[in-house]
């Protein structure tokens, strides 16, 4: 992303502007993903993205009655507040392509993983809760 605004001219916006709206969007994103491993602590299973199958239990509650992968989505909410504290249009467009990224080379598999050790229960979860959000 900071490489994107080396190359392309950034948007005039005043410097308080993009701090306090960067700061706002990174807090909330912090929020929700230190809520998705509060529930994942709380339900005493791993928060190992690369071992979804060392899941021990199908979290279901709280942050993740709004979105499957809140961790994720926490982090999509930093790279937006990066793109708009770096002022760039370019960094913002980069950050979008967290989400097919994610998508495939990190969710698919996990949730292959999840539909493999909880069947059913997790096509319930998946068919009443969005991705993302």
């Amino acid at each position: 992303m900071w490489g994107a605004t080396k190359v392309t001219p950034a948007i005039e916006v005043p410097q308080a502007a993009r701090v306090v709206g960067a700061s706002v969007i990174a807090a909330v994103g912090l929020a929700i993903a230190l809520l998705g491993v509060a529930s994942f602590r709380r339900a005493s299973t791993t928060v190992n993205p690369i071992k979804p199958d060392s899941a021990s239990s199908l979290v279901s509650s709280g942050v993740y009655r709004v979105t499957r992968n809140p961790m994720y989505l926490g982090l999509l909410f930093l790279l937006v507040a990066w793109g708009v504290f770096l002022s760039s249009a370019a960094a913002l467009l980069v950050a979008t392509a967290f989400v097919p990224a994610m998508n495939r080379f990190q969710i698919a598999p996990e949730e292959r993983a999840l539909r493999a050790k909880f069947g059913a229960e997790f096509e319930a979860y998946r068919a009443r809760v969005r991705r993302w959000i």
